[in-house]
């Protein structure tokens, strides 16, 4: 029997947002490795298990030590906060797997999570039920012109964006140049959300224009803010939600 390795989303933020699945598998592991402040968040369900945490931008250490426990014979979990495959940890396990050529001996399983664009908007109402687009506006792995081209084309075609990673204190252009493509566009509501899931989860319904005005000193915009644009359709409901309506109360044309 192949030797398991789960890359388990652990959901938005917390324990609140984790599947059934992702707790099935978290009890069937024998090893945990992850990013530090995502494992201790999830650190009451882990137990005694052995556990390998590092800081930030050892990403790639952390899943090769993954490869490597599996390896060895012990049922691994590496965690990836929201989904493992939205700008998660599921594609350089994948690259590594392939890389090495280890899909005979390790049996990888992704299991899937709830992500914070997801959680927020069920948190605010029905912003997002029409057709839309996830976007990172880090550059780090994205060539920045890439970022803009895909930021625009998505605003023409009337889509509703999320946005992941809109700035650091030292990367700010792709959040500004995400900014100057909103001012071509006609005011839409946008939606701040911010430790999603957790004790501090802080959510903010305002406009496009509110962003744009405060430009990189907005005081809710970091690199961890999740930010939600509705399209031409989105709207307030009477009590005060965002709505962005599917058409499903319109008479059909057969």
């Amino acid at each position: 029997m192949a030797k398991k390795l789960y890359i388990l989303s652990s959901g938005a933020g917390g324990t609140k947002y984790m599947t059934t699945e992702a707790l099935q598998a978290l009890d069937e592991c024998e090893v945990v490795v992850g990013y530090r402040n995502y494992v201790k968040e999830i650190r009451e369900l882990i137990g005694d298990k052995p556990m390998f945490m590092s800081g930030m931008k050892k990403e790639l250490i952390r899943c090769q030590e993954a490869i490597n426990y599996a390896k060895d014979g012990k049922t691994t979990c590496i965690v990836s906060n929201g989904d493992v495959n939205v700008f998660g940890m599921a594609t350089l396990i994948t690259e590594l797997v392939d890389e090495q050529n280890l899909w005979e001996e390790i049996e990888v399983i992704s299991i899937a999570g709830v992500t914070s664009f997801l959680a927020t908007a069920s948190r605010i109402g029905a912003p997002i039920s029409q057709d839309f687009a996830v976007i990172s506006l880090s550059n780090k792995f994205t060539n920045i012109d890439m970022v803009n081209k895909r930021i625009c084309n998505c605003l023409d075609a009337d889509m509703i964006l999320g946005i992941y990673n809109p700035k650091t204190k030292k990367r700010t252009l792709p959040y500004q140049n995400f900014l100057k493509a909103l001012s071509k566009k006609e005011e839409r509501i946008a939606i701040i959300a911010s430790h999603v899931g957790r004790e501090k989860e802080k959510i903010t319904v305002t406009t496009t224009t509110d962003l744009i005005e405060q430009d990189i000193k907005h005081p809710e915009i970091t690199m961890s803010t999740l930010i939600i644009v509705g399209n031409s359709q989105t709207r307030y409901t009477s009590n005060g939600k965002v709505l962005t309506p599917r058409g499903g109360l319109k008479p059909q044309i057969l």
